[in-house]
C-alpha cells in the first residue's frame, strides 16, 4: 500500500506541475501548430495532394496532432527530472520506497497525459480547418498512446544523462526535432528522392505519425502493422534503457 501511494504521489506531482502552468505547456503548442497549419496549408493546399480525394490541410491535420504529442510526451518527462537535478529535490523522489518500475511509470504515465492533453487540444482547434474521418480510430489511440510512450520514455533517458539545461537542448535539438520534421508531418516520403526514402524508413517517428494518419484515411505509405511492430520494437528497447538506468541510478546517485 505504502508503495501505491507513493507512486499515486509522484504521478499526481508530475501532472500538476504541468497543469499548474497549463498556458505554457498545453495553450502554447497548440498555438504553435495552428500557425503551422495556416502557414503551410495556406502556401501548400492548391498545389500539393498526398492522396487521391485528400486535401493538403487534410492531410496535414494528423501529423500536426502527432507532432504535438511526441514532443510534448519528451518535454514533460525530461523537464521534470532535468529540473529536479538542478534544484537539488530529485532526493526527495529517491529517498521513499519507490522501486525504478514505479518511478519510471510515474514519469511516462504523466508524459502521455500531457502529450494526449496537448494532441487533443490540437485536434479540436484544427479540425474545424479540414474535412476529416474516422477510418480506423483504434489505430490512431493505438499509436497516439504508443508515440507518447515512446517519447516520455526517451525524455526520462535525456534527462536521466543530461546534467544541465544545455546538454537537454542538444538531445532535443539534434534529435528530436530533426527526427520528427523528416518524419513525413508535412510530407508523404514518397514525394522524397529514393536516398532519402530510405534514410526515412530508420526513423521511428516516421512509422508513428504515418500509423496514426491511417486511423483517419485509411491511407498511409507503409502498411500499419508493420508500423506498429517498428514502434513496438522501438518502445521496448527504450524503455528497457530507462529502467536499467533508474535501476543502477546512473547520475542520480552521487
Amino acid at each position: 500500500m505504502s508503495n501505491l501511494t507513493g507512486f499515486n504521489t509522484l504521478f499526481y506531482k508530475e501532472v500538476l506541475r504541468f497543469w499548474k502552468v497549463a498556458t505554457q505547456t498545453i495553450t502554447a503548442p497548440i498555438m504553435t501548430a495552428i500557425l503551422y497549419l495556416l502557414i503551410f496549408g495556406h502556401v501548400l493546399e492548391d498545389h500539393v495532394q498526398v492522396y487521391p480525394g485528400v486535401k493538403y490541410t487534410a492531410f496535414l491535420v494528423p501529423g500536426l496532432v502527432m507532432m504535438s504529442v511526441l514532443q510534448n510526451a519528451f518535454a514533460n518527462s525530461s523537464s521534470s527530472l532535468i529540473q529536479s537535478k538542478i534544484t537539488g529535490n530529485l532526493v526527495f523522489i529517491l529517498l521513499p520506497p519507490l522501486s525504478h518500475w514505479e518511478i519510471f511509470s510515474a514519469y511516462v504515465l504523466a508524459a502521455i497525459l500531457r502529450g494526449v492533453a496537448v494532441g487533443a487540444g490540437v485536434f479540436i482547434v484544427t479540425a474545424w480547418f479540414a474535412d476529416l474521418h474516422f477510418v480506423a480510430p483504434w489505430w490512431i489511440a493505438i499509436f497516439a498512446f504508443l508515440g507518447a510512450a515512446m517519447l516520455g520514455t526517451m525524455g526520462l533517458i535525456a534527462g536521466i544523462w543530461a546534467e544541465k539545461f544545455d546538454q537537454l537542448a542538444a538531445f532535443q535539438n539534434f534529435l528530436i526535432m530533426p527526427a520528427t520534421f523528416l518524419s513525413g508531418v508535412f510530407y508523404s516520403i514518397h514525394s522524397l528522392p529514393a536516398v532519402w526514402q530510405g534514410i526515412s524508413r530508420f526513423n521511428p517517428f516516421f512509422y508513428m505519425i504515418d500509423g496514426f494518419r491511417f486511423g483517419f484515411f485509411g491511407k498511409s505509405d507503409v502498411d500499419p502493422l508493420h508500423s506498429l511492430m517498428i514502434v513496438c520494437i522501438f518502445s521496448l528497447l527504450l524503455a528497457g534503457i530507462a529502467i536499467n538506468m533508474l535501476k543502477r541510478g546512473y547520475k542520480l546517485r552521487h
